[in-house]
């Protein structure tokens, strides 16, 4: 699997090879991962924060059309229209159904010509910083895609993907038995919030590390289990008035919400899982996932602890406390390996929060990558000085309405995820690959 960080020429870029590769990857998990569908499957259902799955085959060609061969070299769509499917921002998901969509063979046609097109100018010669750029943005766009078609599956109650294994490593990671979940605490002080200009690539919410002065703190060293969210449940967290915001307790009875989404109660009393098309016993050491930001912070209220805010996740994730180093990944400056975290869909699911110590912060925090998304208490703001990039729609038209998560998940790419990035949906939304870690009030 390509890394775009590590095949760089001697100015810092991407190589012509790296970013080839990483095209051309990100391509074949998409493809992977509709392979099986049949054309009904890829049509879908109709529902809240879903696209059909034709729809994100045709998106990610489309923009690698619309950035590279549209914005690079000015030439017109090899798909006459496109822009009325395909265009996230100005085509809202209600109407993704609506589209007389070309055949599944005709799109597969048209995103293989694109990235043959965007390929052979790779080939003819090294890229600029401008081109590099917005390859770069090509591949992470897809790669982010991945995620989100993979959580459209599994909300629609497909079959789980057959993906090839994109990564060597153990699907599932050995684990220590005896370790058991702690709060770690973490000194505070001042602290580089963002990422630096020496990153290869960054999207513009991430610009750039500035000073925030944190208070010490503690956190808790794993995501909050299904163990832990089940006693919530049982106790009637869902039920109990007090613990729910207004918003909140206004969605929780507009949805009917009891348990976090995916979750199944059997009449013999316990508490089972609902993945892709299989309903499996409840994994009580594995992180609660597919909840949203009201859920997590009715628990944190619960439980007498409250949401990290950024500042603090990225602090307890990064600092050596010793040195005041700030770290890439908790583990160094090194990029993810199996060892280290749960990415590149390589255990098909979460994993156990005891297993990867490999990938321990310096203050002993677990998997602060991968695994889940984790929510945090901040609302999705710009950092100071703030500009667009060119990719204007990426950031600025939801800062102030959508809240934070960190870390990324199993299905995140290790190629994209760093301890910087900024994850960003509204309140609500519960059917993405997202948990959350507490920390003391």
């Amino acid at each position: 699997m390509a890394r775009l960080c590590h095949m760089t020429d001697p100015r810092g870029r991407p190589t012509a090879t790296a970013l080839r590769a990483a095209l051309l990857d990100a391509r074949s998990v998409e493809l992977q991962l509709l392979d099986d569908l049949t054309d009904a499957q890829m049509l879908g259902a109709r529902g809240h924060f879903l696209e059909p799955p034709i729809w994100e085959m045709g998106h990610v060609g489309w923009f690698q059309e619309y950035w590279i061969l549209g914005h690079l070299d000015g030439r017109a769509s090899l798909l006459p229209g496109s822009d009325a499917i395909y265009d996230a921002f100005n085509v809202p998901y209600s109407e993704r159904w609506d589209h007389r969509y070309p055949s599944r063979r005709q799109t597969v046609e048209y995103i293989s010509a694109v990235l043959d097109r965007s390929v052979a100018r790779l080939d003819s010669r090294e890229p600029s910083a401008e081109e590099s750029y917005f390859y770069t943005l090509a591949a992470l766009h897809e790669d982010m895609h991945t995620e989100n078609l993979t959580l459209i599956l599994h909300t629609l109650g497909y079959p789980r993907p057959r993906l090839a294994r994109v990564d060597p490593g153990p699907a599932r990671p050995p684990l220590d038995p005896a370790y058991r979940p702690c709060d770690v605490a973490v000194p505070g002080g001042a602290f580089a919030l963002g990422a630096t200009p020496d990153e290869p690539f960054v999207f513009d919410n991430e610009k750039w590390a500035h000073p925030v002065e944190l208070r010490p703190f503690r956190i808790a060293s794993t995501p909050v289990t299904n163990a832990e969210f089940q006693q919530f449940v049982e106790d009637g967290g869902y039920r109990r008035r007090p613990l729910w915001e207004r918003r909140a307790w206004e969605w929780r009875r507009r949805e009917g919400a009891e348990h976090p989404l995916f979750w199944v109660h059997r009449d013999d009393g316990r508490w089972w899982e609902r993945r892709f098309d299989a309903v499996v016993p409840l994994e009580p050491w594995h992180p609660v996932v597919h909840v949203n930001w009201y859920e997590a912070q009715a628990y944190c209220r619960w439980a007498g602890r409250r949401l990290p805010t950024e500042a603090e996740w990225e602090m307890a994730a990064t600092l050596e406390p010793a040195t005041g180093r700030k770290r890439r990944f908790p583990w160094g400056d090194e990029p993810p390996t199996p060892g280290r975290a749960n990415l590149d869909f390589r255990a098909g699911g979460t994993i156990d929060v005891r297993a990867l110590p490999e990938g321990d912060s310096p203050l002993g925090c677990r998997q602060m990558i991968g695994n889940v998304w984790e929510w945090v208490d901040d609302t999705f703001q710009p950092y100071p000085g703030f500009e667009c990039d060119p990719y204007k729609e990426y950031s600025q038209p939801y800062f102030g309405q959508k809240k934070v998560l960190r870390g990324g998940g199993w299905t995140t790419r290790s190629r994209l995820i760093r301890s910087t990035w900024r994850n960003f949906y509204m309140r609500h939304r519960r059917n993405i690959v997202a948990g959350f870690r507490t920390a003391a009030l």
